[in-house]
């Protein structure tokens, strides 16, 4: 796209790349139970990681994933992916709305309701500080959507010796973790004990469920938690660290004295 570039009070056109914004239908075994605004591509693992955060797989394998399902993958432009468990997933319930970044969530009587139905991890990993001051520029070299665009979220699971495992970008924050929730899932290596998951964002609440949804042992995040996101990981004996960033970083979670 063309585009005018202003600097220093002189205008010039110059070509520009923009992100690609389009939604993303899911399905689990025929049941629309999302429909979310996404970068397009690893939709498969979009989805996968969606039905796993969310716990609408209840452990159930995932069998089949394709796009479409009700017809050919072209007549819905690629937007519609359908995962299946055949049939031994418990049917969820329909949702025919878009999902937001504050989808569902109300406050500490969900919390309550995560809490009964993730266990609460029995101990958490030592926070090295050095690696999550340094994940950042691990990260970096994995998003070349941020790079040409400058206009999407990443998020990454990183091994305790700072191995980048797997990275995904999205225009949505929770889009990038469900995807990398759903590499991991497709590949067989969840539950993602002692591995941890990076995000360029803020943390909210959700980050919290989906990391501890997925096993994570840590969260990290380039910008602040929210309160709840804090009051989550604690409950969750998740470790927490927020605003890393120039080799500093604060850690939230587990409480200490």
């Amino acid at each position: 796209m063309v585009v005018t570039q202003v600097r220093d009070g002189a205008a010039a056109r110059r070509p520009d790349d923009l992100i690609v914004e389009e939604p993303l239908t899911i399905q689990l075994d025929g049941v629309t139970v999302a429909t979310t605004m996404r970068t397009p591509g690893n939709d498969f693992e979009l989805a996968v990681g969606y039905c796993h955060s969310e716990g609408l797989l209840a452990g159930a394998p995932v069998e089949q994933v394709r796009y479409c399902g009700l017809g050919s993958a072209a007549a819905t432009e690629f937007n519609v992916v359908s995962v299946s468990s055949g049939g031994r997933a418990p049917t969820p319930s329909p949702r025919l709305t878009v999902t937001s970044s504050s989808c569902g969530w109300c406050g500490s009587d969900q919390l309550d309701e995560l809490v009964a139905r993730l266990a609460p991890r029995l101990a958490y990993d030592p926070v090295d500080t050095d690696l999550y001051a340094r994940l950042p520029a691990l990260v970096a070299p994995h998003q070349p959507l941020f790079e040409a665009t400058g206009a999407v979220h990443a998020s990454a699971a990183f091994a305790a010796d700072g191995h980048v495992l797997a990275t995904r970008e999205d225009v949505g924050r929770h889009n990038a973790v469900d995807k990398v929730v759903g590499a991991l899932a497709l590949a067989g290596q969840l539950p993602a004990a002692g591995l941890g998951l990076f995000v360029s964002g803020r943390a909210s609440v959700e980050m919290v469920q989906k990391a501890w949804a997925a096993g994570f042992g840590t969260l990290v995040a380039v910008s602040a938690p929210t309160a709840l996101a804090v009051q989550a990981a604690r409950r969750a004996n998740l470790v927490l660290a927020g605003f890393v960033r120039d080799g500093a970083l604060n850690v939230y979670a587990p409480e200490r004295s």
